[in-house]
């Protein structure tokens, strides 16, 4: 099993960069009408990727269940904590949107 560490902190990096462009765009008045489209099939794909990480998980921990010589203890513990990881990160980014949807709906019109 190739395990890539880094790719899950890249993802991430590149979602951030997205977001602060996006952002950017907001603060000096740059709206248009894509950045909801994108948002959406940004979030999805992230959403796929934890799904996928954590469907990995349980794969390689069902095959060393099963006695599959070819998978070690080691490798079903990182896909195991990286599905862990990811779960967590994507709980808290989705507490940070609820927060921010319960504060702009808090705001005086």
């Amino acid at each position: 099993m190739n395990i890539n560490a880094g790719s899950l902190h890249n993802e991430m990096q590149s979602m951030i960069s997205k977001t602060n462009m996006s952002l950017s765009s907001l603060e000096t008045g740059q709206v248009n009408k894509t950045n909801g489209a994108d948002f959406s099939s940004m979030l999805k794909m992230a959403v796929d990727n934890v799904n996928a990480i954590q469907k990995n998980s349980a794969n390689l921990q069902t095959a060393i269940e099963m006695g599959d010589r070819s998978v070690s203890i080691s490798e079903v513990m990182i896909a195991s904590q990286k599905a862990n990881v990811a779960f967590t990160a994507t709980v808290e980014v989705r507490n940070k949107f609820v927060e921010a949807y319960k504060e702009i709906m808090n705001m005086p019109v």
